[in-house]
């Protein structure tokens, strides 16, 4: 089976036999955390607040459920969810994310319900039912 990059730069989605396929950061970090991975489908959007620079920390990521056309993610950076409206999450195809945040690509397999913050020497991560109710 060919295996290809949907992004040539990145990682966060591969292709193997016409499938999306998880990596293999991406079913360890699944299996270190007792979750079943739930890779985002190719082409789907996520939530980005582009806003932000690329340089503030903490990477901030939560997943809510898959919509029809949204993988669920929602990522932003710095130390809280933007509220204004010049900060507002804009629709992102899950292709470009290595572009924007490429440490949370190991990540992404992680299915709805569940959190992430990074920063150098810093990873968070949790399951919260509530982001389920959204």
């Amino acid at each position: 089976m060919h295996n290809r990059d949907l992004h040539p730069e990145g990682i966060t989605v591969r292709w193997r036999g016409g499938r999306p396929a998880i990596s293999a950061a991406q079913r360890e970090i699944c299996r270190r955390f007792g979750a079943e991975p739930l890779l985002p489908q190719p082409r789907t959007m996520i939530g980005l607040a582009l806003t932000r620079p690329r340089t503030l920390e903490p990477l901030n990521a939560l997943r809510h459920p898959v919509t029809s056309a949204g993988n669920g993610w929602f990522v932003w950076r710095g130390p809280s969810i933007p509220r204004d409206d010049d900060q507002f999450f804009s629709p992102l195809h899950v292709e470009h994310l290595d572009v924007h945040a490429p440490e949370l690509a190991p990540y992404l397999a992680l299915p709805p319900g569940w959190g992430v913050v990074l920063a150098p020497g810093y990873e968070d991560v949790w399951y919260d039912a509530n982001l389920l109710d959204i």
